[in-house]
């Protein structure tokens, strides 16, 4: 149960804040000897982190429901759409490739020193003035891509998403809205793939429980804590931290 809490507070943590959850469930287990989360725990896991944004963005979430009546909501679908494209044919198309780069945790180590060199690189793109509702295909064409190379163990979905908003004039605020909201698929379809393979061979305990309630608990507020430092610091702070991890990590593993 213990374990479970463990990687409900490292995945809760990771999945929203810039630093790769992705990264940190290769790293974790290499540098300190503990043994990777089970399919079943992964799933889990990832129903955690999805109930957090779901629970977070719920004002948003319903808004799309009233698409016939509210341009913004239809703009927002429309976003949500392209912007998702990216990486689901990035994802089926080089999944193998993807899970090999898993295997070798010296890479995850390398990949979450971009991520800071990228979340170092913020603070030139200034603050954007532009809201969701002024978003165009393009924006949501570089910000998909941008969810894309994050699919890479290491790269920070969040942090890229978020920079590739503000690099489009985004402000803060908003480039982090979106970031989030197209978290939602990404980590549903990334469930949905897992909880077929689940279902087939089994695995299931009731202390995973646990582990999921701790993801969203710690999700949610992790997002919150997040918004909070963008408004005030931008990603600035988190590149040391990846640069730092990443150095250390490339040393340890």
């Amino acid at each position: 149960m213990l374990t479970a809490a463990l990687w409900g507070l490292i995945q809760g943590l990771t999945e929203f804040l810039p630093i790769s959850s992705s990264g940190h469930l290769v790293l974790v287990p290499a540098i300190f000897g503990f043994e990777e989360p089970t399919l079943a725990a992964a799933v889990m896991l990832h129903l955690g982190t999805l109930l957090a944004v779901l629970a977070y963005f719920r004002r948003d979430l319903r808004r799309l429901f009233r698409l016939r009546s509210d341009p913004e909501a239809r703009r927002l679908i429309l976003l949500l759409a392209v912007g998702t494209v990216p990486a689901a044919l990035v994802g089926m198309s080089l999944s193998g490739p993807i899970e090999a780069i898993f295997t070798e945790p010296w890479l995850a180590a390398v990949a979450l020193m971009v991520t800071g060199g990228v979340l170092l690189l913020t603070p030139a793109m200034g603050r954007g003035a532009r809201r969701l509702a002024e978003g165009r295909v393009p924006d949501a064409l570089v910000v998909g891509l941008a969810q894309a190379f994050a699919l890479l163990p290491g790269i920070s979905r969040s942090g890229m998403t978020i920079a590739a908003g503000m690099a489009q004039g985004f402000t803060r605020a908003e480039a982090a809205r979106y970031a989030f909201l197209l978290a939602i698929p990404a980590i549903a379809g990334a469930g949905l793939m897992d909880g077929i393979d689940l279902a087939r061979h089994g695995g299931f305990t009731w202390d995973l429980l646990v582990g999921m309630a701790v993801a969203a608990v710690v999700g949610y507020l992790a997002i919150a804590g997040l918004l909070r430092v963008l408004q005030r610091f931008g990603l600035f702070p988190f590149a040391f931290y990846c640069l730092a991890a990443g150095a250390a990590a490339y040393f340890l593993v």
